[in-house]
């Protein structure tokens, strides 16, 4: 019987067969594609012919596309809709797929060849056909870099050490993955007694009740999943009951049981900080640094401490209020984290006259998202329309996206609701990738989100946000327009693929959009004007907060990778020494604590990179400044945006990127005011 997996998809926008692929498909798959890739690889190795650009480097970027394409199948599913047996397989698969890439940039024929062309890379022709050839040069840059870097420059015996170590770093990584995602579906906070839900809306009860219904149980559900746990610990009475919630999210893989992860993280930042060494550099943090915009970690810290400051500053404010409330209210107990929530809450609602149950009703998730694909075609021209293709789920919704002139440019998946085989958070992947090598390849994109399923299922304002945000990735893989597969879309410097999401933001907030998507999901009334007013007046509300929450996972982030492998301190001295050194009050935890930090656990491209949203949005707030001076919607900006970041990938410098959008370097100014942290606010 022929393998789905392998044979040729003939399905509408060839997107994968889903329902023709079962479990049994996927391991022969990927043994038939490491073998096809094996095959390619050492054609291009052993052949007789003097290397040249097209002959190796374009050559490497043509072999691998059944392997590629096994991959992103399955690997999308075990992070979409996993099972026990899909997470078996990729507990086999992981180091078998680390194994076959480490061989891949380590196989000394094939580098002698790169290293030969990079050689001349000078003579490296700039324009081809009277095309500038940036991305060729940028190509041949990165794909040297990417083999020096994985040890092919080492010898035989260190480049053996770190191919020893990517293959156990796969494993760790991923088991790491898997212990957060089964401590997260282990807890469940259900309540029975409506005493104890008092304070919580409606439609949190409604959510709750719906989940509860969905395990075949009474009353109402509460998780460790961000949607769930957040309007818990803001708007529930019960102090007892938050701090219970509370407690299990931040001891996520860190209980007495199979899915504890300190072990687990200590032996990746070992191993992280050995290979480090072994490529000569000082740290993991350096040896990513060495790929990134920023370049160093002292730049890093330069940042995050700039902006450190007015942060603490204002986040001892925001406490000493918060306690002033729970007196007030007639507690005599210190400010916890568990409370923070809570009385900000209160004090939000009173200041500026938000209620939830009020604001959430003109935020139905269909409506919110069909403002993203409004601003995506008022800037860029492009629509979304609705299409009948395979899906590997029933929660999942496909469109067909189609530029201003009719042209197809690719497939857009949505999968917003949370469900027990789903990982938790919120990304945005691929099934294909843009490029324009041999043929026009369209992407299939996908976004998901992690909302509650309720009917009606309605967003509070970070979860309008986090949907923005996940478009705005969407739209740098659908934009692209890229020769070469491996510069497509988001496949940019890690703390620079933030910008595209994190600009798009913005325009969630702006009066202009609001006014089109946020209509009560009853009676279909346009919010009022004084209702945007607030809630854009609450922007900069509790920024203290958030911003010293997230910079305190960075600097986390930032000390795991700086450790030296003989001396890994143990996860709790880490967290209280890394803490302890920026001041960070007690009332405040870092975002994620060390357990659950998948960012940067479950895989290479966020660790010592956390920083990159920070980094990115000094990029996005400055950008978005450009829009503001010449109009929301001011066509020659949206079309220097598209044309000077969305579309080129990763065919040229990103700070050169940034500076033929903008005109200039960006500056921090416009990041401290949309947080409100300067002086004045």
């Amino acid at each position: 019987m022929t393998n789905p997996l392998l044979a040729r998809w003939d399905t509408p926008f060839g997107v994968p067969p889903f329902a023709e692929i079962d479990e049994s498909h996927y391991e022969p798959a990927f043994e038939a594609a490491f073998e096809a890739h094996d095959k390619e690889i050492e054609a291009i190795a052993s052949s007789a012919d003097a290397p040249t650009f097209d002959n190796t480097v374009v050559a490497l970027e043509r072999a691998g596309s059944s392997l590629e394409r096994v991959g992103a199948v399955f690997f999308n599913l075990t992070s979409t809709d996993t099972s026990e047996a899909l997470q078996d397989i990729e507990a086999r698969i992981m180091p078998r797929y680390a194994n076959h890439m480490s061989s891949l940039y380590t196989n000394q024929r094939l580098f002698e060849r790169v290293r030969q062309v990079y050689s001349q890379r000078n003579a490296l022709a700039i324009e081809q056909d009277g095309v500038p050839g940036s991305d060729r040069r940028e190509l041949l840059e990165e794909l040297h870099r990417r083999f020096v870097r994985a040890g092919a420059a080492l010898s035989d015996a260190d480049r053996q050490q770190v191919a020893t170590i990517d293959e156990q770093l796969a494993s760790l990584q991923t088991r790491f993955g898997r212990n957060v995602l089964a401590d997260t579906n282990g807890f469940e906070l259900l309540i029975e007694e409506d005493a104890d839900v008092s304070g919580l809306p409606g439609s949190v009860l409604e959510a709750a009740r719906a989940a509860a219904e969905s395990k075949g149980k009474s009353g109402y559900l509460f998780t460790i999943s961000r949607s769930s746990i957040t309007p818990f610990l803001q708007f529930a009475d019960n102090r007892e009951l938050r701090e219970k919630i509370y407690r299990a999210y931040v001891r996520c893989a860190d209980n007495d049981n199979d899915a504890n992860n300190r072990e687990v993280l200590r032996d990746i930042a070992r191993l992280r900080a050995r290979r480090a060494k072994i490529m000569d550099f000082g740290s993991h943090a350096e040896f990513m640094m060495d790929d990134r915009m920023a370049r160093t970690p002292a730049r890093v810290r330069e940042l995050l401490d700039n902006i450190w400051r007015p942060a603490s500053r204002r986040v001892a404010e925001e406490a000493a209020a918060l306690q002033d409330r729970i007196r007030a209210d007639g507690g005599n107990f210190a400010l916890a984290p568990w409370d923070w929530q809570y009385y900000t809450e209160k004090i939000r609602s009173e200041r500026f006259g938000l209620q939830d149950e009020q604001v959430k009703p003109f935020f139905l998730l269909e409506h919110v998202r069909d403002g993203a694909f409004e601003v995506a075609k008022r800037l860029y021209g492009v629509s979304f329309e609705a299409v009948d293709v395979p899906v590997y789920h029933p929660d999942v919704e496909a469109y067909r996206v189609v530029d201003a002139d009719g042209t197809f440019i690719g497939i857009f998946l949505t999968d917003y609701y949370m469900r027990d085989s789903k990982r938790g958070g919120a990304w945005m992947s691929h099934f294909r990738e843009q490029s324009n090598l041999d043929e026009s390849i369209r992407p299939i994109v996908i976004n998901c989100c992690n909302f509650p399923k309720a009917s009606p299922c309605l967003l509070g304002m970070d979860e309008v946000r986090t949907l923005f945000h996940e478009f705005g990735h969407g739209l740098h893989g659908l934009l692209s327009n890229v020769t070469y597969p491996s510069q497509s879309g988001t496949n940019v410097k890690q703390d620079f693929v933030e910008l595209p999401s994190q600009i798009m933001e913005h325009w969630a907030m702006e009066p202009e959009v609001l006014r089109g998507y946020a209509r009560h999901h009853v009676t279909g009334k346009v919010i009022a004007d004084e209702v945007i007013e607030k809630l854009r007046a609450a922007e900069t509300f509790n920024q203290g907060f958030a911003t010293t929450e997230y910079l305190a996972a960075c600097y986390l982030d930032m000390a795991w990778h700086s450790i030296e492998e003989a001396d890994c301190p143990t996860v709790s001295d880490l967290e209280r020494t890394a803490m302890e050194s920026i001041g960070l009050i007690d009332a405040v935890d870092p975002r994620y604590k060390s357990t659950y930090f998948q960012h940067i656990f479950t895989g290479d491209s966020y660790s010592a990179g956390y920083y990159s949203y920070i980094w990115a949005e000094v990029l996005d707030a400055d950008g978005f400044e450009a829009f503001r001076e010449k109009g929301l919607f001011d066509q020659d900006t949206a079309l220097s945006f598209r044309r000077n970041v969305l579309e080129k990938g990763a065919t040229e410098d990103p700070m050169v990127l940034y500076r033929r959008f903008r005109g200039r370097d960006p500056e921090v100014g416009p990041l401290l005011a949309s947080r409100g942290l300067t002086e004045d606010q």
